[in-house]
């Protein structure tokens, strides 16, 4: 039986690219974005298996109507993908609380609702997956990063705990931790910048000039990406985290590395702190 997937920040980038993927597996795809007009040539290009969805999710409201609408519709939701975001660079110090909360709603909050909404149909059905775009920054951080790494930590977090409790109702998460990708994420338009301080040019100052300027350049093909995602999903025995790309397999094992050899050295310490028997 063909999937039906709910895909969220559709329009571009690795949103558009699985769509695409998707529709040429042969499945249905409700493809959800705040700007549809982007979406037209898809749908119709392909009318019976793409669906234009308007959502914004960081409405919490809109999102609970709009996972109910879509499995009214179509009878079912198989797949859900939590991509909709953007990128923001900047030191802590100079990143606002009303930016670091925007991007917290728009990451993490907005994620969690869609899939506490989805639960309850997938559950029902004793089957489904839940895909959870963050980024190689989802395992680590560097400098000029902070907030937006922080609500990939947050998410992932949430979705290893999730992928334990739904386990056993037949319903699988994948973490997905791409690396750098030519989806306009970095581009000036999309990339968010928090206002500057002087004491941090010389470790933030080369990430925010750094990340626009390889804009288009990136070594990652978003179609390979959605490639592999549709591989790992139809695994017999998924993973629960899937870098990708060379770059984010490099970082991401030499981070490993790195938190293993920082253990070792301080574990004597770190045992030393129990009641003595």
């Amino acid at each position: 039986m063909n999937k039906v997937w709910l895909v969220t920040g559709a329009s571009s980038g690795f949103g558009r690219a699985i769509t695409e993927a998707a529709v040429a597996a042969g499945d249905i795809v409700v493809a959800a974005a705040r700007r549809t007009a982007l979406l037209d040539d898809l749908v119709a290009a392909h009318p019976d298996q793409v669906e234009a969805l308007p959502l914004d999710v960081t409405d919490i409201a809109g999102v609970q109507a709009a996972v109910d609408g879509v499995a009214v519709r179509h009878g079912r939701i198989d797949v859900l993908v939590n991509n909709a975001g953007r990128g923001m660079v900047g030191a802590v110090e100079e990143t606002t609380d009303a930016q670091l909360r925007d991007l917290m709603d728009l990451h993490f909050f907005g994620p969690a609702a869609l899939t506490r909404a989805v639960l309850p149909h997938m559950r029902r059905r004793g089957s489904g997956a839940i895909v959870q775009l963050t980024s190689m920054g989802g395992r680590f951080a560097f400098a000029g990063v902070g907030a937006y790494c922080a609500t990939k930590f947050a998410l992932e977090g949430l979705s290893e705990a999730l992928a334990a409790e739904v386990a056993p109702h037949g319903i699988r998460v994948l973490i997905v931790e791409p690396g750098a990708f030519r989806t306009g994420f970095a581009g000036a338009a999309e990339l968010q910048q928090s206002a500057t301080l002087d004491a941090y040019q010389g470790t933030v100052g080369p990430v925010v000039s750094g990340l626009p300027g390889g804009s288009g350049q990136e070594p990652g093909d978003p179609a390979k990406a959605a490639a592999a995602i549709l591989a790992a999903l139809d695994a017999d025995e998924p993973p629960l985290r899937l870098p990708l790309g060379n770059d984010a397999a490099d970082a991401i094992s030499d981070h490993l590395d790195r938190s293993s050899t920082e253990l070792r050295s301080w574990e004597k310490l770190a045992r030393s702190t129990d009641f003595d028997n």
